[in-house]
């Protein structure tokens, strides 16, 4: 087997030793006789697999009790819509930094349901970084304020948890969870796509304070109420049960690893080696505000843009694949989520440095 180091934004790679123990269980589930796929998801096995999944996932966020889990289908964007459905709770308006095209795209689902107001917005610079606490002009009277906690197109993180007073904050963390340690008490959502750093496509984790259940605007479908998914355990309808099992054994890898705090640090190491090379090039270039840069998603462009296609044929051929950067910014961009290894950074510091010196 010759695995390549995968550096897409998502669907993402996951870790080797969570794949090797799905592969081991794939046929067979311990003495079941038959794979999680084939399991009814009300069946005893299945029901000790999510109840797991989710008492794991509790104790690596630490998530308060009055905050419910969700494990819900229809990816982060469907979250746009069921957000202000259910968050509204009788108001009319509702907060939406803009710092990338997800965020615009939260935006312009919620328009249907509220009137927004954008506190701040960083459009106007390319989405390049992300806003001060002293620069958001917040409504008091706003539902909730949403944010994206970091954005992968343009490779901007928030480093800080923005203050909103009373006002809940909802947070897209679908490029970021589980990559650092976060006060789980200070938002009143948390919302993530699986395929980044928990999982496969298709999961939905949706982490609710209890107060913010059951309010929903009266046209909201039933698929589509927090407090119907609460009810029924996250098994309104047939949830998403591989993904389920999959992202159990991404919360048992990172237990073993020693939790998020210590899966900071390796993250940490990771984006200073890959920044470290961009900086110190002369060759290589990174569009976003030093201050606003992610650890997650690593946007880079080359000195000439007509290298950028021999670049990615190269790297290809070293094993470093799905580096090309979205057409907004350009060039290229490497996500490096907690399954990236540092070994696939280092490889990938070491051909952008042997490539600048062939092409510089």
């Amino acid at each position: 087997m010759s695995r390549i180091y995968n550096f897409s934004a998502g669907p993402a790679m996951l870790p080797l030793e969570v794949l090797e123990r799905a592969q081991s269980e794939m046929v067979e589930y311990r003495a079941t006789g038959m794979s999680v796929m084939e399991m009814s998801h009300r069946g005893k096995d299945y029901m000790a697999i999510i109840a797991k999944a989710e008492a794991d996932l509790r104790e690596i966020m630490a998530i308060p009790a009055n905050y419910k889990v969700l494990f819900l289908q229809g990816g982060a964007s469907s979250q746009f819509s069921m957000i202000p459905m259910n968050l509204l709770r009788g108001k009319t308006k509702a907060d939406y930094i803009n710092t990338g095209m997800w965020s615009k795209k939260a935006i312009a689902e919620a328009k249907r349901y509220c009137t927004v107001n954008v506190p701040f917005s960083s459009e106007d610079t390319n989405f390049s970084r992300v806003p001060r606490q002293d620069e958001l002009k917040l409504d008091a009277d706003a539902a909730y304020c949403h944010m994206t906690s970091n954005n992968t197109i343009f490779g901007t993180e928030f480093h800080y948890t923005p203050d909103t007073g009373s006002v809940p904050l909802v947070a897209d963390m679908s490029s970021n969870i589980l990559s650092k340690p976060i006060d789980v008490s200070k938002y009143g959502l948390i919302y993530a796509g699986a395929q980044k750093n928990i999982g496969p496509s298709g999961l939905t984790i949706v982490i609710v304070r209890e107060d913010l259940v059951g309010q929903t605007l009266d046209f909201t479908p039933a698929m589509f109420k927090y407090d119907i998914h609460v009810k029924n355990d996250s098994m309104y309808n047939t949830p998403p049960t591989y993904g389920i099992y999959i992202a159990g054994l991404v919360f048992e890898w990172l237990k073993e690893k020693g939790g998020i705090a210590a899966m900071e640090q390796v993250n940490i190491r990771k984006a200073a080696k890959l920044y470290g090379c961009i900086d110190g090039s002369g060759f290589y270039r990174c569009p976003t505000e030093k201050e606003s840069r992610s650890r997650m998603n690593v946007p880079f462009t080359l000195a000439n843009a007509e290298l950028d296609e021999k670049f990615l044929s190269e790297a290809k051929g070293a094993g470093l694949v799905t580096l090309k950067g979205h057409r907004s910014v350009g060039g290229m961009r490497a996500s490096i989520y907690n399954a990236m290894p540092e070994a696939g950074i280092d490889a990938l510091v070491s051909f952008m440095e042997d490539f600048a010196k062939r092409n510089g």
